[in-house]
């Protein structure tokens, strides 16, 4: 929880009490990018003009600190000289919009303002004045043709460069087609000349006009809708409903080509940054150029001119994680969210916000359109939706006359998988009929490793996380057991760490490394991808292996949720689920919802082309709801079914909830506050307050868990009664009370 003081509160610890005020000063509150309550005050001296959102440098205590104006004016305390800015950061202001935004979050989300700042101001080189960038031209004057000793590729080089701007090494050999070799030699043989740039936009120049796409009627319709909302200059939210393959990123891109024709800037937000190397090849086929890509998986250099080129207004539009909402753009006019249903969206540690309703709320604040696009959209969503809330676009068909795969459930009572083996019989068959036809067949198992289980058959031990109430999982072709939680990981031991029975363990269960060794043993001269996190060490590898897909050059590609979206496989006809009931069970209130989202995904990437695809669906529930959905193709009726149970039970999006997560390594302090918390719980009638409890994943990274989940009423405010409730609380030093508004996630 923030702290109780109040931004007086803390001006009063910047005070310098032995120096008396003699005459009137002018303030400014400085928001710093600390888990603070608010802004702190400073004098601003003499010839130093600020303005709110202005970007300085501060004392604070022995530190020297970056923050924000947040505002300007007001009475100094009696008596007492306050510290000064010390000066202004070469860097654009940041907007008010953001600023608006960031005190937006911080309430809505019970956070300290200044955590939140923080997010927005996760570069602080790029608050630097920027490094130049060295690029060359040819020498003035220079008659090259007649030079003795020229080499072919010295000259394609320079007759490459006539009539262009400067350019950088790396981009004269990428224009040329040579080495980088040959283009040091021509600057040290003084044939090209340095000429200091200021560093370029991220990403290339994006042209509206580059492609003209070929579209459907409905498809038509639907980009003429988006391309409306941006010309209106106003806040608009609109969901683009469409089957899988039907087309939902060409036609948002309208959107976006109606932005880029005029002045403004465009973000697109992606659940995971597995999905930005297709984003680029898409935007580069439909622009001619690349967008700015930003992620946590970029060097610092990277961000550092990221951050400066969307601040600047100079890189138009930018692709990224949910963090991309904090950037500072200049001009923001449109905001997409791609596969808005994603839990990805939501983060939990920190400020606990969800990407896609802050998108909605940064959208309202800066007057803007935003675009929240999926297959299956989250319930909230379709609530917005059918209230009138939110417009609503569908797209019924997929694009080109692609049909939709058949979906048929495999019941593993009547079709049991061998013993040691995790393939049924059906599904073992339609694997080798496709790859027999020269068919590409994708395997889905939403579990990393070889095993998410290994114990003792002498004595029943089950290996698990010293730090975290998990088993280990082993992954056999590094000899390891690894949590997939904290990181901790241990070599595969030869005897039970219980019993010391050696030869005893055993590996219970599949991962997709288990599910890749019954498959080289079915089809031995099939070429199999794995992909999964542990194979993927980030975007570059996936584009390379979604690269080997489409190129034909792997057979069956076994996966997790890596490949369950939005990735295009034209050859690919058959998807098998290896277990479609990972993620039912748990008590989840979205569990059913996220597994049929899940599992519709991955199905639609088969027959997405000219060749009709099929989906196999292993499960042990078939008659469960979202297996009869997915079989019949009933998502309407799964829809209202689930909103149905939703309202009844007054879960959203028919209520409000709020959870508290109270952890420390001392249980017994842990417990202490969490006795505390119930004992001075609010009595209302509109809320319950349940727990204390122990979290699903009672033990975290060493630190202990209890919950509690708070219910109200839809229109009910957490916030106020939360903060009342929590502000009174004298937290201890070693225990973290957690406030997670509208959670997603109960573990």
């Amino acid at each position: 929880m923030p702290s109780r003081n109040t931004p007086q509160d803390a001006a009063q610890s910047l005070l310098l009490p032995e120096l008396a005020q003699k005459d009137a000063v002018r303030l400014a509150a400085v928001l710093l990018p600390l888990p603070l309550a608010g802004p702190y005050h400073y004098s601003v001296p003499e010839g130093l003009d600020l303005a709110p959102g202005d970007i300085v440098e501060v004392p604070l205590g022995q530190r020297r600190l970056i923050g924000v104006v947040w505002s300007l004016g007001g009475e100094p305390p009696q008596g007492t000289k306050l510290k000064s800015v010390l000066g202004l950061m070469p860097v654009p202001p940041m907007g008010e919009v953001l600023r608006r935004f960031v005190d937006w979050v911080a309430a809505y989300t019970l956070s300290a303002p200044g955590a939140v700042l923080r997010m927005a101001l996760s570069v602080p080189a790029a608050l630097e004045e920027p490094k130049t960038v060295t690029a060359y031209l040819p020498v003035e004057g220079m008659d090259f043709e007649s030079l003795p000793r020229l080499t072919p590729a010295r000259a394609r080089v320079l007759r490459t460069l006539e009539g262009m701007p400067p350019l950088t090494p790396a981009e004269i050999a990428r224009e040329a087609g040579v080495s980088a070799g040959v283009v040091r030699g021509l600057i040290d043989a003084r044939l090209l000349q340095p000429v200091e740039l200021s560093p370029r936009a991220l990403g290339g120049r994006l042209d509206p006009t580059f492609t003209t796409p070929g579209f459907s009627p409905d498809q038509q319709a639907a980009a003429k809708l988006l391309r409306r909302a941006v010309a209106a200059h106003a806040y608009s939210a609109t969901v683009l409903d469409g089957v899988t393959g039907s087309g939902k990123t060409e036609v948002y891109l309208e959107a976006v080509a109606e932005v880029l024709e005029g002045e403004g800037q465009v973000l697109v937000l992606v659940p995971e940054i597995a999905l930005t190397p297709q984003m680029t090849e898409r935007f580069s086929r439909r622009f001619g150029a690349a967008p700015l890509i930003w992620h946590s998986e970029l060097t610092q250099a990277q961000r550092r001119t990221g951050w400066r080129s969307v601040a600047e207004g100079r890189s138009r539009v930018v692709v990224g994680a949910r963090s991309a909402l904090f950037l500072p753009f200049a001009d923001l006019r449109l905001i997409i969210v791609d596969e808005e249903h994603e839990a990805s969206f939501k983060q939990e540690d920190g400020v606990a916000y969800n990407g896609r309703d802050m998108a909605v709320v940064r959208a309202h604040l800066g007057a803007i359109p935003v675009v929240l696009v999926s297959a299956t959209p989250s319930l909230e969503s379709v609530v917005n939706a059918d209230g009138g809330r939110y417009a609503r676009v569908h797209l019924p068909e997929r694009h080109g006359g692609a049909e939709l795969p058949e979906i048929s459930l495999v019941d593993l009572r009547a079709d049991k998988p061998e013993r040691h083996q995790f393939l049924s019989t059906a599904l073992r068959d339609a694997l080798k009929e496709t790859v027999a036809a020269g068919d590409q067949a994708m395997l889905f198992l939403n579990r990393r490793g070889y095993a998410p289980l290994t114990l003792c058959r002498a004595c029943g031990h089950r290996i698990q996380c010293p730090h975290c109430t998990a088993w280990l999982v082993e992954h056999r072709f590094r000899k390891r057991l690894q949590c997939h939680h904290c990181g901790y990981s241990t070599p595969l031991p030869e005897h039970c760490p219980s019993c010391g029975e050696a030869d005893s363990l055993v590996a219970c269960g599949p991962g997709v490394e288990r599910v890749a060794e019954e498959v080289a043993a079915l089809l031995p001269e099939a070429r199999v991808l794995e992909m999964s996190s542990d194979t993927m060490t980030g975007p570059t590898a996936i584009a390379e292996a979604v690269g080997r897909i489409r190129r034909q050059e792997t057979d069956v590609i076994i996966g997790t949720q890596l490949v369950a979206k939005g990735h295009h496989f034209p050859h690919l006809t058959l998807v098998g689920v290896v277990d479609g009931d990972v993620g039912l069970g748990g008590g989840d209130l979205r569990a059913a919802e996220r597994t049929y989202q899940m599992l519709h995904q991955v199905a639609g990437r088969a027959g997405r082309a000219h060749k009709p695809g099929r989906v196999l669906i292993q499960t042990w529930q078939a008659d469960h709801p979202v297996m009869q959905a997915l079989a019949d193709g009933e998502r309407d009726e799964f829809v209202e079914r689930e909103l149905q149970e939703r309202q009844q039970a007054g879960m959203p999006p028919y209520g409000r909830l709020a959870a508290l997560i109270i952890s420390g390594p001392d249980a017994d302090a842990v417990d202490n506050l969490c006795r505390r918390i119930a004992r001075s719980a609010p009595q209302i009638a509109e809320v319950r307050v349940l727990g204390p409890a122990p979290a699903p994943m009672a033990l975290l990274r060493g630190r202990h868990r209890r919950r509690f989940l708070i219910k109200a009423a839809k229109g009910f405010a957490l916030q106020p009664l939360l903060r009342d409730w929590l502000g009174a609380l004298d937290v201890p030093s070693n225990v973290r009370l957690q406030v997670d508004i509208d959670p997603y996630s109960f573990l």
